[in-house]
């Protein structure tokens, strides 16, 4: 099969819809290599994550695609990708990031990673998610199949969404190869390069109010006060939208000087931090599968993470999981674990064995399942 591939989210830094896209597109291509794939987009993609060379084993079947358009084709998912696809004649396009053709000229995959514009209206901006109530539920009646990365956003789109349970299919990410424990003297740069200390948690993730990052700043305010314990706070991300409630709370809260927001980091800067970090803390409110905790757990950092369906999926009994309402949990579980060398550790190789049964090899060949019964569901509906 000819198989086009959503390049949009590459045309900036890589988070969590680029990595997806980026590695299951490779995935794929490694996975059958009888089969041609390009990830097509109308923009110039991004060239790397400042660590590694982004086309550093890139399969001979996998190219990258962008697609000059003119003032008509602009207009990209109603006409310009209808037209390439029919120029081309690709056998099935996959919609990595909520949108896929408006026309249909083939079969047509759409990933949806969650409903948070939908069922958490007041963490996104208003243009967002009237886009998303506009065109999200086209969107799914209009794929040939849907896909999302946990059981619980696929329940969610069944139900919210009203298609069929046989459309919707959960195929899980997973972490990416780097990401692997380090030894201590090989964090070391990285962590006085960016200011880190010897003792401190860590939290990954676009700065937006989904993370519930509030929350986070307010349990570690209690553990500054109340204990004696005085590990740095580490934020890691690139600075997102609504934000300024945060760092209002930063300021009120007194401990600016403890709190240190790295900003975007490459994967090795981010695989150092996993790795040497005493706690990885992930609080968020809502998410679709939760990849920044099976990361951590990958570089066998111990988790404590928010209590929510999609994260109880990917952690399983690896992780300290608590309800995302409220610090006073958030902030015992911290010191407990503080505390307790024994239980980090316990939760350190617990961690690393429950990444260990996620592969973007397993992803790659559930997701050629689902491109072949796409394929013949959408022969076999045209006659």
């Amino acid at each position: 099969m000819l198989i086009g591939i959503d390049g949009i989210p590459l045309k900036d830094i890589k988070t969590g819809v680029g990595h997806y896209t980026f590695e299951l597109a490779r995935s794929l291509a490694l996975a059958s290599p009888t089969d041609q794939l390009e990830i097509v987009s109308p923009f110039s993609f991004f060239p790397g994550d400042h660590s590694e060379d982004p086309l550093d084993g890139w399969p001979p079947n996998l190219r990258l695609t962008q697609v000059k358009v003119n003032v008509w084709a602009r207009n990209w998912w109603t006409i310009g990708l209808p037209r390439y696809i029919k120029r081309r004649s690709l056998d099935l396009f996959h919609g990595t990031n909520f949108d896929i053709p408006l026309w249909k000229r083939c079969p047509a995959i759409l990933t949806i990673h969650d409903l948070s514009d939908l069922l958490y209206p007041e963490t996104h901006e208003a243009r967002g998610v009237w886009r998303a109530r506009r065109r999200l539920p086209f969107m799914a009646r209009t794929a040939t199949q849907i896909v999302t990365h946990s059981e619980s956003v696929r329940r969610e789109v069944i139900e919210h969404l009203q298609v069929s349970r046989e459309k919707v299919i959960a195929i899980p990410a997973a972490a990416r190869s780097v990401f692997r424990p380090l030894p201590p003297d090989q964090t070391i740069e990285t962590r006085k390069r960016l200011g880190v200390e010897d003792e401190f948690l860590l939290f990954v993730g676009t700065i937006e109010p989904r993370k519930n990052l509030i929350v986070l700043l307010n349990a570690y305010r209690e553990l500054l006060s109340a204990t004696e314990l005085h590990p740095q706070l580490v934020i890691a991300g690139k600075k997102g939208w609504l934000t300024d409630s945060l760092f209002s709370s930063l300021r009120e809260l007194g401990i600016e000087e403890r709190v240190l927001f790295t900003g975007y980091l490459s994967d090795n800067d981010l695989c150092a931090l996993y790795s040497s970090c005493r706690v990885f803390i992930y609080p968020s409110k809502y998410e679709g599968f939760g990849l920044p905790p099976l990361e951590a757990m990958a570089c066998g950092a111990p988790v404590i993470a928010s209590s929510i369906p999609s994260i109880r999926e990917v952690t399983g009994e690896t992780a300290r999981l608590v309800a995302p309402a409220g610090s006073d949990d958030l902030a015992q579980a911290i010191v407990t674990l503080l505390r307790d060398e024994n239980e980090r550790q316990r939760l350190s190789v617990a961690g690393l064995k429950r990444a260990q049964q996620f592969s973007w090899n397993r992803t790659a060949q559930l997701m050629l399942g689902v491109y072949h019964q796409a394929w013949e569901q959408y022969h076999r509906d045209r006659g």
